[in-house]
Order: C-alpha cells, then sequence, then structure tokens
C-alpha cells in the first residue's frame, strides 16, 4: 500500500470493530452487504456527506476505526489504506441547498440512495449505524454505535469523514472568516461570530431556526461549486 498505517494509540487497541454482523449476513445469503455512515448532519454549513464500503470477505484491513477514536493525521492515512483495500467505495452528498429545501432526514435519505447507487453494483444489504433507517430502498440492519462494531460501518466512517473535511478546508479558503478548515461548518465562537458579523456565505443552510435572527447584509454569496470540485 502506499500510505504507512500508524501506530495505533493504546487506548484503541482493544476497541476494534469485525465482521460479525457482515459474517451473518453473508451467510444467510446476502452477496454484496453495504456498509453506510453519515457526517455532517449537526453542521450549519456544508453538505451532508454519506460513504457507502463493501469490504472484502478474505482481505483484512487493521487499524480501522471509528473515524472520532482518530486524529486527523490517522484518518488521512487510512483513507487511502481503505480506499486501496475496499471492493467498493462510493461518496455521495447531499447539498446545503438541498438540507434546507427537503429537510435533513429526507437529505439523508437522498444522500443515501446517491452512494449506494454509486457503487455501481447489485446491493443485497445495507448495514446502517444508528437506529432510523434512512435506506429504505434495501434490506438494511441498524446498528446503534454501528461504527465500533462494523468494520464495513467504521471504513465508511472515515471516508465520509475525510471527504467532508477536505470540502470544508476548501472553502475555508472562500470563506476565511467562518474558520471552516478548524469548525468544518460546525458551531463553535469564532463561527457564530463571524455569522453575527457577516451573516451567512453561500454554503450555510439558511433555513435553519438560528438563522432568523442573523444580520442580512443583502450582498450575493454565490460561487461555482465545480471550480473547487466540491460536488
Amino acid at each position: 500500500m502506499s500510505s504507512r498505517a500508524p501506530q495505533l494509540r493504546g487506548a484503541l487497541k482493544a476497541k476494534a470493530p469485525g465482521l460479525r454482523v457482515e459474517r451473518a449476513r453473508w451467510d444467510a445469503g446476502d452477496e454484496i452487504v453495504v456498509g453506510i455512515d453519515e457526517v455532517g448532519r449537526g453542521a450549519w454549513a456544508g453538505p451532508l456527506t454519506l460513504a457507502a464500503v463493501v469490504v472484502p470477505r478474505d482481505k483484512r484491513l487493521y487499524k480501522v476505526r471509528d473515524s472520532k477514536m482518530l486524529t486527523a493525521g490517522e484518518r488521512e492515512v487510512m483513507f487511502d489504506r481503505v480506499n486501496e483495500w475496499a471492493d467498493h467505495v462510493s461518496v455521495a452528498h447531499a447539498s446545503q441547498a438541498e438540507c434546507d429545501e427537503l429537510g435533513m432526514s429526507a437529505a439523508q435519505k437522498l444522500a443515501a440512495q446517491r452512494a449506494i447507487s454509486g457503487l455501481g453494483i447489485a446491493v443485497d444489504h445495507v448495514l446502517v449505524d444508528g437506529n432510523w433507517d434512512f435506506v429504505e430502498t434495501h434490506p438494511a440492519t441498524m446498528l446503534v454505535k454501528g461504527d465500533t462494531v462494523s468494520l464495513s460501518i467504521a471504513a465508511a466512517s472515515i471516508v465520509a469523514k475525510v471527504t467532508r473535511d477536505r470540502m470544508m478546508e476548501r472553502w475555508h479558503r472562500i470563506y476565511p472568516a467562518y474558520a471552516f478548515a478548524g469548525n468544518k461548518g460546525y458551531p463553535c465562537p469564532r463561527h457564530k461570530a463571524a455569522l453575527a458579523g457577516f451573516g451567512p456565505s453561500a454554503i450555510h443552510r439558511r433555513r435553519w431556526a438560528f438563522m432568523d435572527d442573523l444580520r442580512w447584509t443583502g450582498q450575493a454569496r454565490t460561487v461555482d461549486d465545480t471550480q473547487l470540485g466540491l460536488f
């Protein structure tokens, strides 16, 4: 592989997700089992991003963990390794405009449909992190804290997180006042102060309730997403 896996911190060594759930589905006759995870649901700006990963049955990748357990540097390394190792990987988004127009639940369903479709294969079963079936188009198993249990979901969590973080870092170059490189569009004191001073940018979710009392200058805030390769 092109990138070297980081040494795991001691606290993570006993927290490896496994293939128990995947094997149960394979044994039940499901050939293609997909793990999915999303990031960005609670952000004030940027897209909702969802990754779908199909892991190989006979080739294990070690040091995969829930993305929240890893440092940014560890996630970057494991992102490359997951993409090299997995049988299939797909990432999709619901844009900030779609989150506004559809609402978060419908936007999450849309991103899931796009990611699963993007795999380009017939999917038999989906493993979902959490207790809500937002897939609907395929049989699914919901797993609370699934990214700590299922290797497929943990791998998807890394792919989704790194993909979205990179997007928000590129947006930081367009709108540095909001500190997107650090907060990734989530609330923090500097982000709140920038919103109070400048109003929302082109990538903020403007229909959220907290936007109602924000200053609005009337200045056009648009940018061509394709210039940054964001979608």
